[in-house]
């Protein structure tokens, strides 16, 4: 079988309560998303109610510390993995982007931030009374990030901030930006981290459209003259690169595994569209060549999953190395891709029409081999890793 509830019965990394979050996450997604979806993407924003109930139904917290509000106890990273598919279910990958944007710019706060600013921002966050979101990607540039222009000149107790950010999953309805700031000399040791709060004077974002995930709202946000205080820097003053550098390795293994999912949905749409359609007088999925597609589907699909599995557990036993995230990035995001293709030529005209699931998917494959480390980027980082070389 080609689902993942087949694929976790058989796996040595997941059991029951793998299956009975499953099955909790499930039925949140029927009865809160499924229903609104279409709705959400045509408005091109998620309800902040959402993030309310998805709180009070233990997504927002899963795996995040007791004390901030959080459910570790008892849960890995497979859990993390398990809810991720379930969430990919409706086949849009702007809820997971917008609904769990929390999950790259919190981290850097309670890894590195004071225990007051933990406490301050880390429960309102959890409990989806509040959105955090990071700001790390500027219009200059991307993936440099170690070149980032933006701004913060320490006056008395504050830091004044100027410049802009681009491309800011969540980044209209934000509450808090992780923003990563220039406060020392060039190069990635002058890089500091700062919450930014966005009702601050100074602070204006413009909505930004989008190809895919058009239910996460993206920004570009700047800042003129913007006062922060100084409670609010995260970690070390010019000591913020290494935490976005530790924010990465999970944020690559957490897309390669929303890739997986989301070829899952593009096979199972193809699947049933292959078993229901006729032509030439038999279902489509009698015709060789289509029977073809949709193992060579399965078989990336299988074989990108072991790899993220592996990887994973890796990251649980401590044996991880950042090459084997970065490579496992650039497999995900180009499965996807091949994946994608082939459930909308299974489809033909019905891939191409808006609201359905193969064709928003193959809108936002893009977005994954951009976001979060472009494949060339990733590749040259392994490349680098593995075999030496500037």
């Amino acid at each position: 079988m080609t689902d993942f509830d087949s694929w976790r019965a058989r796996s040595p990394f997941y059991d029951d309560s793998h299956e009975a979050l499953a099955q909790s996450v499930r039925r949140f997604v029927a009865r809160e998303i499924a229903p609104h979806i279409d709705q959400w993407e045509a408005e091109g924003e998620l309800p902040r109610e959402l993030h309310r109930k998805a709180a009070e139904a233990g997504i927002l917290g899963l795996r995040y510390p007791e004390a901030y509000g959080g459910h570790s106890e008892g849960f890995d990273i497979f859990h993390g993995m398990t809810q991720t598919e379930e969430l990919a279910a409706v086949g849009a990958g702007g809820l997971s982007a917008s609904l769990m944007t929390h999950g790259i710019g919190l981290p850097p706060v309670l890894a590195l931030g004071s225990e007051e600013l933990k406490q301050r921002v880390a429960p309102p966050v959890l409990a989806g009374e509040k959105i955090i979101a990071l700001g790390i990607t500027e219009p200059s540039g991307g993936s440099d990030v170690a070149n980032l222009k933006t701004r913060a000149e320490r006056q008395g107790d504050h830091y004044v901030v100027n410049g802009s950010k681009m491309f800011i999953t969540s980044g209209m309805r934000a509450d808090w930006l992780t923003c990563a700031v220039r406060t020392g000399g060039a190069g990635a040791g002058g890089i500091s981290l700062l919450l930014i709060e966005m009702d601050a004077p100074g602070v204006t974002r413009t909505r930004l459209d989008k190809m895919g995930w058009r239910c996460s709202d993206t920004a570009a946000i700047y800042f003129e003259d913007v006062r922060v205080p100084f409670e609010n820097l995260i970690g070390p003053e010019n000591g913020g690169f290494i935490g976005i550098m530790r924010n990465f390795n999970s944020e690559r293994l957490g897309m390669a595994m929303g890739c997986c999912a989301y070829a899952r949905v593009c096979l199972k749409e193809a699947a049933e569209w292959a078993q229901s359609r006729e032509t030439f007088g038999k279902p489509l999925v009698k015709h060789q060549s289509i029977r073809i597609k949709l193992a060579d589907m399965a078989r990336r699909i299988a074989a990108t999953q072991a790899w993220v599995d592996q990887c994973a557990w890796a990251v649980e036993n401590g044996r991880d190395q950042p090459a084997d995230f970065a490579m496992l990035k650039v497999q995900a995001t180009q499965m996807l891709e091949i994946v994608a293709r082939e459930a909308a030529q299974i489809l033909g005209g019905a891939s191409y029409i808006t609201g359905s699931k193969v064709e928003r998917i193959y809108r936002e494959v893009r977005v994954n081999a951009i976001g979060g480390g472009s494949e060339e980027i990733m590749l040259d980082l392994a490349g680098r890793q593995l075999f030496g070389g500037k």
